[in-house]
């Protein structure tokens, strides 16, 4: 049972857009392209390092939300394997972020049950990095509720080359017939497996792409693209999101029930 009142206080605004959801039709997953960090410290004329840093509140925020919301997975699009391309003190500085976070919240996972996760080649990572993700990881492996995942040094692409050569390793070793690979054995070896594929996914920043995220798995999502820069999102634009999500209908190629009966109908016309 989701407390209204622990994820927006009666009379608010951000209660008004919570009322407006149908809490039965909330996405199971929802994913996030955090974006427009270094646009935030630009306008502020301030170090790029600094959009980072403000972007904490914001995932904190958004975590929050999602898990008194009782969804049942939160993917954020952390780093990728593109963004090792930025100064050598911006990529130390995400991840000294990345360690604080975890410092400072993994009792407040592990009190509200949220098991954490990683998804990305995490063996590429400094040690201390993976140090730092190891406690995470084990300090949350016995909660039960949300999964929220971190994509770290992830790349869409390089996640399905990965399956491939997983598969054909097992091809070639004679533990896989080729001819059994189908969805079901690529989805098993993605890094995401056992997770439920992204119904939603949010972008910030107005940008118009995915930037290379979960590419087979939000082959069916809905997108939602805001403006709003990631270190100013917070729970309403989170519920904006939602409220947008529950305006579609989701077809998976198919045709609405109102477009089924109304061929039915015209069908029926011809035929008398």
């Amino acid at each position: 049972m989701i407390d209204k009142n622990l994820v927006a206080a009666p009379g608010s605004s951000d209660r008004a857009l919570l009322d407006a959801l149908d809490l039965t039709r909330l996405p199971s997953h929802v994913a996030v392209i955090m974006d427009g960090n270094g646009r935030w410290a630009k306008q502020r004329h301030l170090p790029r390092v600094e959009g980072h840093r403000a972007g904490a509140a914001a995932v904190k925020d958004t975590v929050e939300t999602a898990a008194r919301l009782k969804l049942d997975a939160l993917t954020l699009y952390a780093f990728s394997t593109e963004n090792w391309k930025r100064p050598k003190t911006e990529v130390s500085t995400l991840f000294t972020l990345l360690k604080e976070y975890l410092r400072r919240e993994l009792k407040t996972l592990a009190e509200n049950d949220i098991r954490f996760r990683v998804v990305g080649r995490v063996d590429g990572l400094d040690g201390s990095v993976r140090a730092a993700l190891d406690m995470a990881l084990e300090a949350t492996t016995g909660c039960r509720g949300m999964v929220f995942s971190v994509a770290l040094n992830y790349s869409g692409r390089a996640e399905l080359t990965d399956v491939a050569r997983s598969l054909a390793r097992d091809a070639a070793a004679g533990r896989l017939d080729p001819e059994s690979i189908d969805e079901d054995a690529v989805s098993r070896r993605l890094y995401t497996a056992g997770l439920p594929d992204p119904d939603l996914l949010i972008r910030t920043s107005g940008e118009m792409r995915i930037s290379n995220f979960l590419l087979w798995q939000i082959a069916y999502a809905e997108i939602h693209v805001t403006p709003v820069l990631w270190p100013d999102f917070r729970r309403r634009h989170f519920l904006e999101a939602l409220v947008d999500y529950e305006r579609r209908e989701r077809r998976y190629g198919g045709v609405s029930e109102a477009d089924a009966a109304e061929a039915t109908s015209a069908r029926a016309v011809l035929e008398a």
